[in-house]
């Protein structure tokens, strides 16, 4: 998760170096080309403060799901970034370009509330109360709110993030 967060700061100072030039990469509503930008559009974000805001909650909420596997990291953030991404796509308003990492971060947030759902494991219930306690208040985020947040691609990523933990569960290995 350091190195993926690393590459996202490290993207964002080129993308200043830049004037901005990388926004450009983000997910362009209703155009063919914008769905490809579904897999650059997370590394990419609208200034440090964007950035910043996602690092935190995205290492921590990356790492507590990489604890249960490479695997599952990887199923479950590809599947979320689809999700998250598509969501973005088809909701948002036509010319809208979607940057940043908070489809992910709240994928895997709605991954580890419900995963012990499909488990039964106690240990994924307690990370669930966990999580919950701590970062529940963001759940709000998946409704539509703040000008220029795209609720679209945080409720994509909160679908996603349900998706992945109810197929990793069917699919353990």
């Amino acid at each position: 998760m350091a190195v993926a967060v690393a590459i996202m700061w490290i993207l964002e100072a080129i993308d200043t170096m830049l004037g901005n030039t990388l926004d450009h990469f983000g997910i362009h509503s209703w155009t063919g080309q914008g769905l490809w930008e579904i897999f650059t559009a997370p590394w990419l974000h609208y200034g440090w403060a964007h950035l910043a805001g996602n690092s935190i909650p995205l290492f921590i909420l990356g790492m507590l799901v990489y604890l249960e596997s490479t695997r599952t990291w990887l199923i479950s953030g590809l599947m979320i970034m689809v999700c998250s991404g598509l969501f973005a796509w088809c909701f948002n308003s036509p010319g809208t370009i979607t940057l940043g990492a908070s489809g992910i971060v709240f994928g895997w947030l709605a991954y580890l509330l419900v995963r012990g759902l499909f488990t039964k494991r106690l240990r994924d219930i307690l990370v669930a109360i966990v999580v919950f306690l701590i970062y529940g208040s963001v759940l709000w985020g998946v409704l539509p709110g703040a000008a220029g947040v795209s609720w679209q691609a945080h409720l994509g990523g909160a679908i996603g993030g349900v998706i992945s933990a109810s197929w990793l569960a069917r699919h353990p290995k």
